[in-house]
Formats: structure tokens, sequence, C-alpha cells
């Protein structure tokens, strides 16, 4: 993506609404007191929080809405000498919403931080004098000593909906997490819910966690959020949930992640006169089971919004990856694709049974998330009931543990010229394969499972496979040629080595 205005989610819906909140000593603050806060949301109507940003504001451009900076020196717990420290983003353009934010301090006690229009440098915009003196914030971002001691890096945000986002020491900002995803890809639309209020626990001089509390709010629930930053060349969000239904959700997804996939090195995709290769900020979807299987999907930018479903039970873990760290593969100076985050989202006890869904969304151009991951659980949703689950996110870049042995690193698709025969040309690398020797045998297992008509007279059927090293990288190269009926087809593929499985298992959707 380029330095264009704001990456806008599909559907986005912008947080917040300024309420007035009192400040007295309070008891030990933690999840118990947020989760009281949204069961008795739950149990009142929904209130919309538009209307408290003036349409003026709204109406400003882009280039107008960036001269506006929120001064440094401002910074909350600036002065008192602590690792963290947090700036906060003003109303306005595409934010049409305040959230509300407190600390809690060390005692325990919860207070308001308080907006001021002298807190943010308007650069030569001609309406300072017309900003409300109490208008509130649109969202805040956390800052840290990340990449060295003498300079506080900013390593996560919270703005727009319940969109946050975070980076590892050597990554730029990327793909974005949520609090949750309702009735998302249905016929009847997708609701966004959003923050709308925050508390930030001052942290300890020396700290190496943040924590922060979140009161989640939209017309069909409520919920409360504890999140535990970690920044470090893996940045981990320790996210805790309890979420409320207060009307009927069809389909609840959990711990998503959003993305923005355009082409990649397939030259699938929107084909549009562009000087960049390759236009993503993810590349694929990993998913690791309790049996020990690693699954990989490439993203693809569909014609027609494709939703598929991988279900399992007691997921390891699952994620949105950006494996290409090539810089030649996009050649984007201003994005660095090359430096966008994974997100691996890693469950903290029993899960049960459910799937990981991957919504793509075809889009034309880069300025849209048209990637969507997340957890359906099986379970019923119930209205009023508490729906609690734990887990951890990790930003990060380059990592070959996940998964430990072999992974895809391109997969290309052509035709073979015997009669137009559908041509796969799937690369794997990693150690393990590299420590093969030269003339080591690998097999590829490919399966082939239709998804149309069963009784078709012309199915799916493989009619030439090869296996073959890479002597550039070391790594091996899986080649099949494929005929089919034009029905839906999806393809399973890995290598082995003898009796050992020594790659993880590539996954594609042929679609007419």
């Amino acid at each position: 993506m380029r330095a264009t205005p704001h990456r806008v989610a599909l559907g986005i819906a912008f947080a917040g609404a300024l309420l007035v909140a009192t400040a007295e000593p309070v008891r030990a603050f933690g999840l118990d007191d947020v989760e009281k806060i949204a069961r008795q949301s739950a149990a009142e109507d929904y209130r919309d929080p538009r209307g408290g940003v003036p349409q003026w504001l709204l109406d400003i451009d882009y280039d107008q809405y960036r001269k506006i900076r929120f001064r440094a020196q401002d910074a909350l717990w600036k002065d008192r000498g602590l690792p963290f420290t947090v700036q906060f983003f003003h109303p306005g353009f595409y934010y049409d919403r305040a959230v509300r934010v407190h600390v809690v301090d060390r005692s325990g006690k919860v207070s308001d931080v308080a907006f001021s229009p002298d807190q943010f440098d308007y650069g030569d915009n001609p309406f300072v004098g017309r900003i409300p003196q109490d208008l509130g914030y649109a969202g805040l971002r956390v800052h840290y000593p990340l990449k060295r001691a003498s300079y506080q890096d900013e390593v996560i945000v919270f703005l727009g909906a319940s969109y946050f986002r975070a980076v590892g020491r050597d990554e730029v900002y990327g793909l974005s997490a949520r609090g949750v995803a309702i009735d998302t890809a249905l016929p009847s639309g997708e609701e966004f819910p959003w923050f709308r209020e925050f508390w930030l626990v001052q942290p300890r001089p020396g700290a190496k966690e943040l924590t922060i509390y979140a009161l989640l709010d939209s017309p069909n629930a409520t919920g409360a959020y504890r999140f535990v930053v970690a920044p470090g060349r893996e940045t981990r969000v320790d996210v805790e949930l309890r979420l409320i239904p207060r009307n009927k959700v069809h389909k609840l997804g959990f711990a998503p992640l959003t993305s923005m996939f355009l082409r990649g090195e397939s030259g699938a995709g929107y084909a549009q006169v562009d000087f960049r290769p390759e236009v993503h900020d993810s590349d694929g979807l990993l998913v690791a089971s309790a049996s020990g299987e690693w699954l990989w999907r490439p993203l693809e930018n569909p014609k027609n919004l494709s939703v598929t479903s991988f279900e399992l039970t007691n997921p390891r873990g699952f994620g949105l990856i950006q494996r290409d760290r090539n810089f030649d593969h996009y050649q984007d100076f201003e994005a660095r694709p090359d430096l966008r985050p994974s997100t691996w989202v890693r469950p903290k006890g029993d899960w049960g049974a459910g799937r990981v869904e991957l919504v793509e969304i075809p889009t034309r151009d880069d300025t849209n998330d048209n990637i969507v991951a997340y957890w359906v659980q099986e379970d019923r949703i119930r209205t009023g009931t508490v729906l609690s689950l734990a887990y951890s996110l990790f930003w990060y870049g380059k990592d070959d543990t996940r998964p430990p042995g072999g992974h895809t690193v391109a997969t290309r698709r052509d035709r073979s010229g015997h009669d137009d025969d559908d041509r796969f040309v799937v690369d794997f690398e990693g150690d393990a394969l590299r420590r093969l020797p030269a003339d080591a045998v690998l097999q590829g297992v490919v399966t082939v499972i239709p998804g149309g008509d069963a009784g078709s007279a012309h199915p799916a059927e493989l009619v030439a496979e090869q296996v073959i090293r890479n002597p550039v990288t070391g790594g091996w190269r899986l080649v099949f040629e494929l005929v089919r009926d034009g029905d839906p087809v999806e393809l399973r593929a890995y290598l082995r080595h003898g009796d050992d499985v020594v790659t993880e298992t590539w996954s594609y959707l042929m679609l007419p």
C-alpha cells in the first residue's frame, strides 16, 4: 500500500462517544468491573454515540486531518519517567465519535484523561478556534522504547470501531486485529462494534508490560476486554474477553484479523497497470490443529466473495502471515510490504469444536482491507449469556518455527499446454528441507476433493506430478497437473521423505 489516506476496513464503523465520568478512589480495578458495566449496558437499549463531533470537522479532507498532531510533550505519563507513554488521536475526518479514557493509578484510583485542544498542533488549519473544549479523543496509541532505550516507538494503536494493530521490533504497521466480528459475510450485513471506553493501568518503573481494559458496545452485543501489551522483537498482546449478546447474533467471529491482498506472485487478482509486482499485507492463512498438522492457504483476490471454513477442535493457533520478505517482489519504497507484520493467534485453554473461517472480498485497489480470518465456536449463541475466551496475539516478522518444518513460499498456476490442463507449481523451503541431501527422494502427496456434483461424468483428476530440488535455494518444488470439468475443487498437498512428513499441508480452492 502507498502512503495514501488512512486505510479503510470494509464497512468500518469508527469508535467513540464522549461521556462524562467522575474520579473516585476504588478497590483494585479489574476485568470484573468492566464486565459489570457491560452487563448494565446489555440490559439497556443501545444508544447511538454519533453526533458529538461537529459535522464540519468530519468534512475536512485527509491532508487537513493529518496536520492535526498530538503534542508529544503532553503524552500521558511523560513526566513520570515510565517506560510506557500514551498519546491520543483527534476526532474528525473518518472518526465520527469520541472515546472515554481513564487512568487507574497504582493505588487503584480511577480518574479521567481530560481532552484539551492545547494538546494538539493543528498546523495551518484555519479551524483551530472552533474546536470544542470538551470534544474528546478518537483513540489512543502506546509508545515504548522498542528499538533503542533512548526513544519511545509507537507499539500499538486502538483507533476505529474495535480495531487495533501492533508491531514487533523490526516491522511497520500492516494488518489489524479486532475485538470481535459480528455476522461477517452474512446477507444480513456485518455489524461493527466499537470500544467506547478505555482504562489504562499505570505501569511501574521498568515495567515490560502495559495493561489496558476496554468496554465494547454495539446494537447487538457488549463486552469487557483486558489487553496486556508486551513489546519486543515479537510483540505479544494477551487478550481476555467476556462478551454478552444483547440481541440475536447469528455468527460471532473471535480473535478476528483483517488484512489486505490485491495481487501476489501468481499474478492472479485485479489486473491493473501498476509497477509493483505484488501488493499485499498478508499472503496466506496458517492454521495449526491439535493433531500437529499445519495447514497453509495462500490468499487470493477473488472475482466474487469467497468464504471458506476449516473445521477443527481445540486449535493450536491460526494467523494471517506475510511470508514473502523479499523487497524486490514489491518494489514499494513507501509502504514497505516486506516489513509488514504477521499476526498469530494462540488460544489459551481448550476452545472446543468450531472452525477457522476465511473471508476474501474482491477489491480493485489497496485502500480496502478485504481479508478477514476469525474463529467461530460451534456452541449456540444465547442472548444475555457471557461468552468467555482468552488468547495471545503475536506480531512478528520472519519466523521459521511457525511451522517448524518445511513451509510454502510460493504458489503459481498456469496452463500446461496439454489440453489446457491446470498446472500448479508450489515451492517449499525451510531449514529441515535444506538439510536433506541433494539426491534425496521426496514424494508429493496430492489430494483432490470434489466440491461440486459428486456424480459428475468428468471428475477432477491428477494427470502428472513431480518433486524437484531447487538448486538455488535448497528448497523443493512440487509440480502437478490437473484436469477438471469446471466444478469447484479443493486441493491439498504436502511433501514426504520416506515415512516422514516434512512440510505443512498446502491448501487451495479452485473455483469455476
